[in-house]
């Protein structure tokens, strides 16, 4: 028996796919655009079974159920401001569900394919394709990130809601092909179009200026690039499986879709 599911934020980037996947996984699927109807949302939380959180930043501490996590471990995070402010919100929400002995799953996904890919990491110059000339490597560009397609993450997600398993677990989205480098994304996209990208490598100490000098939301994308790209924040601890499972060794029968085949597209 199928769990029926609500979607808070469902109008939303990744809300949006989260309701179709629901929808395709065969669940009821209810879906809800914001938290400023208390009624409304008391009125469809009781007819179902799962809540998905996917709340967009401003509405993070709204949150009174499963929390909109599906990016970075909170808890483990080595990011510094402003990105950190927003990870501690995050963690607040966890330490709020636990104390309240809800069952939850933490969603830990990594970036999205859609924001990283086209842009081979730079995210702040929002590309819908990625560069044929030139690009700008952060640091070593050898620090490694996750990256999953939201399609993918949505389904591995759909798995875990009636899956025991994953019962107040961390389900970390950690496929293998998907573990990569700027660097490797670079390469990547450099050995299909059959050309090399001219490379600026744009130093720790520089982007961290770049992060003081941005206005919001810039700095915080920034702050992003630099917990992800050079701090290695997603791929800086082993998952512990007393608290954390790992979503394609539990379910192989997903066939994801790699970073090396997200790139196909733009060729």
């Amino acid at each position: 028996m199928t769990s029926k599911i609500l979607v808070i934020g469902a109008t939303g980037y990744i809300g949006k796919v989260f309701v179709e996947g629901s929808v395709k996984s065969g669940h009821t699927t209810f879906a809800l655009g914001s938290l400023n109807e208390k009624e409304s949302l008391v009125k469809a939380i009781k007819q179902v079974d799962v809540v998905i959180s996917a709340l967009g930043r401003t509405q993070i501490l709204d949150q009174r159920f499963l929390p909109s996590e599906f990016g970075n471990d909170v808890d483990r995070t080595v990011a510094i401001e402003p990105a950190l402010s927003e990870f501690i919100m995050k963690a607040q929400i966890r330490r709020a569900i636990e104390a309240a002995e809800i069952p939850y799953t933490y969603v830990v996904t990594g970036c999205f394919a859609g924001f990283f890919i086209p842009s081979l990491g730079q995210c702040h110059l929002r590309l819908r394709t990625p560069p044929t000339d030139k690009v700008f490597i952060y640091d070593s560009g050898d620090a490694k990130a996750i990256i999953n397609t939201e399609e993918d993450i949505v389904a591995y997600t759909m798995k875990a809601v009636d899956d025991p398993r994953t019962l107040n677990k961390i389900l970390y989205v950690h496929p293998p092909k998907n573990i990569v480098s700027q660097n490797d994304m670079v390469s990547l996209w450099e050995g299909k179009i059959g050309k090399t990208l001219e490379k600026t490598y744009v130093s720790e100490e520089e982007l961290l200026k770049s992060i003081q000098e941005a206005q919001h939301p810039m700095d915080f994308v920034m702050g992003l690039i630099h917990a992800v790209l050079v701090q290695g924040d997603l791929t800086s601890f082993t998952i512990d499986p007393s608290v954390g499972v790992e979503a394609s060794e539990l379910y192989p029968d997903v066939k994801y879709t790699s970073v090396d085949e997200f790139l196909n597209q733009f060729v």
